[in-house]
C-alpha cells in the first residue's frame, strides 16, 4: 500500500517499468490485487459521500462524521496524497457554504452548533495532519480555522481554543519558528490560567516552563529561512510575520523583546520548575560574560536529566547564551583571542563558533571582526556601522558605533541651545511674525473655505441619504426575490415529497408482495430440506431455491437419497468384505503369538509366585515372634488393667441405670400425651367424616337429577329424529315416483318421435331435479333441526 503514492492512478508508467524487471512476492501481489481496489472503493465512497452530503443543514452532523472518518482512513492507511485531496475538498466545501448561504437548507456559519461543528473537524483535521507529517497542510489548515473564527461572532469554546493553541505551537516547533512558537504557548498558557479553574500547581508549571523556555530559545537576530537569507525579502517576510500574527489573534507581529516584557508581566519566571527560576536572571538581567555559559550549561544539563520535555529547547537555549556573552563581551573588550572565548564556553567547538557568530556579524546584528591572522575576534568600529540597533539585555555601556552615530544629533542640538540662550529675543520676533502671517492667511480664506465646508457637507450628507435610499431598495427587492425563490422552492419541495411519498408506497407494497411471495415459497422449500435434509440441496443459491418447482425439488431430494442409499451400500459392502479379511489375517497372525505369550506368562507367574510366598513365610514368622514379645511385656499390666476396666465399668452401669429410669419416666409422659392428643384426631376425623358423607350424598342426589334430566332430553330427541327420518323417507319415495312418472313419458316421446323431445325432456329434468333438490334438502334439514 505505501508504494501506491495516488489511488487514482494506481498504475503509472514509472511502476509498470518497475514491475517488468523486479519481482515480488505473494504478499505484494495480493496487496496490488486485493487490498489495493479495496482501499481505492473505500476512498471512492468517502468522498463521493461527502459530495452528496455537503451544504445542508439536515444532514450537518453527518457530513462532519463522514469527514472524520474520511480523515481516519487517511491516517490508518498512511495516504497523504488523498488526505491532501480531502482537505482540498473540504475547503472547497466551506467556500460553496459561503457563497450559497442563501439556498434553501443551506448551512449557516453564523448559527454556534454548525460553526462549532465545522471548528471540531477542522481541528481533528489538523490532529490528523500532524500524526501524517503534512506540515504544509497544517499551515493551510491553521488557515482555514482562523477564518471560521473571523467568521463567528463571538469566541469558541475555551477547550477547542486551547486545543487550537497547542497544535499551532506544535507545527510552529516543526518549521523551527521558536519566534511563534513562543507566541502560541504564550496564548494557551493564558487561556489555561484564566479559564481552567481546576488547573494544578504541576500543571501551571509545566506550562509556564515551556513558554520560559520557549521565549528564551528565539535567537537574538530573527531567524531566517534559507531563501530569506540569500535574497532581499524583507516585505514578504513582513507580511507572512503579519498574516502568522493574526493566526494567534495579534494586531502586531511579535518580538523576542515583546514577549520578554510579556513573561515578565505574567510573572511567568516565577512560576516554573524551581531548576529553571535562575536562568531568565543570568541570560537577561545580570551581566556576567566570564561565567554565563558555563552557568547556562550546568543549568540546562541538570533540566535535561529531570524535564527530558525541555530537552528540544536546550540547544538553542544554549547558542542564544553564546551571542549574548560575545555582545557582553563587545562592551568590556576591544579585542580578546578566539581560545578564551572557547574557554568560556564548555560546549562548543571553534569552527562551530565561528559558524554561529558569522551570519550576526553579516547582518551588523554583532560588532565583531575576526582576525584569523592574530586568532583575535576584534569588538566595536568606525562609522561605517550605520544599522539602528536596539539595546537587549545587560548592557553596561554603549558601543562606539553608537557613539559615532549620535555625534551629529548631539552637536545640533548643543548649538539650538546655545543661540537661544545668546539672543532670546530673536526667538519671540521669529515666532510673532509667523503667528501674524499665519492670521493674515487664515482671515483671507477663512469665508470661502467656510462656505466650502457647508457646501461639501450638504453633498457629503445628500450622497449618505442617496446611498441609503439606494441600499434600502436594494435589500426590499433582494429581501422580495429571497422570498419568492424560497416559496417557488417550498412548492417544489411539497410536490417532490408528495411524488417521493407515493413512489415509495408503491415501492413498499411491491417489495412486502415480493417478500410475501418469497416467504412462502422459502417456507415450502424449509419444509422439504427438514423432510428431505440439507445435503439435496447443497451448492444451490436462495434464489435457484426459489426458482425451482416444488415438484423439482422433490425429485432432486429422492435423487440424492437413492443415490446416497446406494453408496452406503456399496460402502458397507467394501468394510464388510475388508473387515473379514483384516479379521482373518490378524487372528492367523495371533494364534502362535498368544501362546507364546501364554506359556511365558505361566513360567513368570509361577516364579514370582514363589518369590511372593517365600516372602510370606518370612513375613508371618517374624511377626509371630514380634507378638509373642508383645503379649510377654503386656501381661505384666494384665491386673492393672482389670483393675481399671471394673472400676470404669461399674461407674458407667450406675449412669446407664439412672439413664434408664429417666428415659422410663420421660416414654410413659410422653404416651399419656399421644393418648390424649390420638383421641382428639379420631374424634376430629370421624366429625370430618360425616360432614364429607353428607356433602357426598348431596352431590350425588344433584348428579342423578341431571342424569334423569339428560334421559328425557335424549328420549324427546330421538323422538324428533324417528320423525324426521319417517318425513324424508317420505319425501324420497314421492321424488322416486315423481321420476319414474318422468321416465315413462321420456320414453313415449322417443317412440312416437317427437321433435324437440329433448328440449322437454330437458326442462322436465331440470324442473325435477330442481323440485326434488328443494324439496329434499327442505325436508331433510327440517327434520335435522
Amino acid at each position: 500500500m505505501a508504494d501506491v503514492d495516488d489511488l487514482d492512478m494506481l498504475y503509472t508508467p514509472e511502476s509498470l517499468m518497475l514491475a517488468t524487471v523486479s519481482g515480488e512476492d505473494d504478499q505484494d501481489r495480493a496487496d496490488r490485487t486485493v487490498l489495493t481496489p479495496w482501499v481505492k472503493f473505500l476512498w471512492e465512497v468517502y468522498r463521493h459521500v461527502l459530495d452528496i452530503l455537503k451544504n445542508n443543514n439536515k444532514v450537518e452532523k453527518l457530513y462532519q462524521d463522514m469527514a472524520q472518518l474520511a480523515f481516519t482512513f487517511c491516517i490508518k492507511y498512511e495516504r497523504k496524497t488523498e488526505f491532501r485531496k480531502l482537505s482540498d475538498s473540504v475547503r472547497n466545501h466551506l467556500n460553496l457554504i459561503i457563497k450559497h448561504s442563501h439556498q434553501t437548507n443551506s448551512i449557516n456559519l453564523n448559527d454556534p452548533v454548525s460553526l462549532q461543528l465545522h471548528l471540531d473537524t477542522r481541528l481533528y483535521q489538523l490532529d490528523c495532519a500532524i500524526k501524517i507529517s503534512l506540515w504544509q497542510e497544517a499551515i493551510k489548515t491553521i488557515n482555514d480555522i482562523h477564518s471560521l473564527m473571523q467568521l463567528s461572532k463571538k469566541k469558541p469554546k475555551p477547550q477547542a481554543l486551547a486545543n487550537y493553541y497547542k497544535k499551532q505551537a506544535l507545527v510552529f516547533s516543526k518549521a523551527n519558528n521558536r519566534l511563534f512558537e513562543a507566541c502560541a504557548l504564550m496564548k494557551h498558557y493564558q487561556l489555561v490560567f484564566d479559564q481552567k479553574k481546576t488547573a494544578t500547581v504541576e500543571e501551571k508549571q509545566m506550562l509556564a516552563s515551556g513558554v520560559l523556555m520557549a521565549t528564551l530559545a528565539i535567537p537574538l537576530p530573527a531567524s531566517m529561512s534559507e531563501n530569506e537569507k540569500y535574497l532581499d525579502l524583507q516585505n514578504s517576510t513582513k507580511d507572512k510575520n503579519m498574516t502568522l500574527a493574526s493566526y494567534l489573534d495579534l494586531q502586531h507581529a511579535p518580538t523576542r523583546e515583546t514577549l520578554i516584557a510579556d513573561i515578565v508581566k505574567q510573572g511567568i519566571p516565577g512560576k516554573v520548575y524551581p531548576e529553571l527560576q535562575p536562568l531568565f536572571k543570568i541570560l537577561e538581567v545580570d551581566f556576567q560574560p566570564l561565567k554565563l555559559c558555563s552557568l547556562v550549561d550546568t543549568m540546562l544539563t541538570e533540566v535535561e536529566k529531570i524535564y527530558p520535555d525541555l530537552t528540544p529547547y536546550a540547544t538553542d537555549v544554549r547558542e542564544v547564551a553564546v551571542l549574548r556573552l560575545m555582545r557582553q563581551l563587545a562592551q568590556v573588550y576591544d579585542k580578546i583571542s578566539i581560545s578564551k572565548v572557547v574557554s568560556l564556553i564548555p560546549y562548543i567547538e571553534p569552527l562551530e563558533l565561528e559558524l554561529l557568530i558569522i551570519e550576526p556579524a553579516k547582518t551588523l546584528d554583532l560588532q565583531l571582526r575576526i582576525d584569523h591572522s592574530t586568532q583575535t575576534f576584534i569588538f566595536g568600529s568606525t562609522i561605517q556601522y550605520q544599522r539602528e540597533e536596539t539595546t537587549s539585555g545587560p548592557t553596561v555601556q554603549q558601543m562606539p558605533s553608537e557613539m559615532f552615530r549620535n555625534q551629529l544629533v548631539l552637536l545640533y542640538s548643543a548649538l539650538n541651545k546655545s543661540v537661544d540662550l545668546i539672543s532670546p529675543a530673536m526667538k519671540i520676533q521669529a515666532k510673532d511674525a509667523l503667528r501674524h502671517e499665519s492670521i493674515s492667511v487664515y482671515m483671507k480664506s477663512a469665508k470661502r473655505d467656510q462656505l466650502n465646508m457647508i457646501k461639501r457637507k450638504e453633498m457629503i450628507e445628500h450622497r449618505k441619504e442617496y446611498y441609503e435610499n439606494l441600499n434600502t431598495e436594494k435589500e426590499r427587492a433582494e429581501l422580495q426575490e429571497r422570498e419568492k425563490t424560497r416559496r417557488e422552492a417550498e412548492k417544489a419541495e411539497t410536490k417532490r415529497r408528495d411524488e417521493e411519498e407515493k413512489r415509495r408506497t408503491e415501492e413498499r407494497s411491491a417489495r412486502e408482495e415480493k417478500h410475501k411471495d418469497k416467504l412462502l415459497k422459502m417456507e415450502k422449500v424449509k419444509k422439504l430440506m427438514e423432510q428431505l435434509g440439507e445435503k439435496p440441496f447443497e451448492g444451490l443459491t436462495e434464489d435457484e431455491l426459489l426458482g425451482m418447482e416444488e415438484e423439482e425439488l422433490l425429485a432432486r431430494g429422492i435423487e440424492y437419497m437413492s443415490k446416497e442409499k446406494d453408496d452406503l451400500k456399496h460402502k458397507m459392502k467394501q468394510v464388510e468384505k475388508r473387515l473379514d479379511y483384516y479379521t482373518r489375517a490378524q487372528r492367523l497372525v495371533e494364534i502362535p503369538l498368544l501362546k507364546e505369550e501364554w506359556q511365558k506368562n505361566q513360567e513368570d507367574d509361577k516364579i514370582w509366585w514363589n518369590e511372593k510366598e517365600a516372602a510370606r513365610i518370612e513375613m508371618a514368622i517374624k511377626k509371630r515372634e514380634y507378638d509373642i514379645s508383645t503379649r510377654k511385656r503386656l501381661l505384666r499390666m494384665k491386673d492393672d488393667k482389670d483393675a481399671f476396666v471394673a472400676s470404669i465399668l461399674s461407674q458407667k452401669e450406675i449412669q446407664h441405670q439412672e439413664e434408664v429410669n429417666r428415659f422410663e419416666d420421660e416414654l410413659a409422659r410422653v404416651r399419656e400425651e399421644r393418648k390424649e392428643a390420638k383421641k382428639l384426631e379420631i374424634l376430629k376425623q370421624l366429625t370430618e367424616k360425616r360432614r364429607k358423607e353428607q356433602l357426598a350424598k348431596e352431590a350425588e342426589d344433584k348428579r342423578r337429577q341431571k342424569e334423569e334430566e339428560l334421559r328425557k332430553f335424549k328420549e324427546d330427541k330421538m323422538k324428533i329424529d324417528e320423525e324426521a327420518r319417517e318425513q324424508q323417507l317420505k319425501q324420497e319415495a314421492r321424488m322416486r315416483a315423481v321420476e319414474e312418472k318422468i321416465a315413462q313419458k321420456e320414453r313415449e316421446r322417443s317412440e312416437t318421435g317427437y321433435r324437440g323431445g329433448d328440449r322437454g325432456g330437458d326442462r322436465w329434468d331440470r324442473g325435477g331435479d330442481r323440485g326434488g333438490d328443494r324439496g329434499g334438502d327442505r325436508g331433510g334439514d327440517r327434520g335435522g333441526d
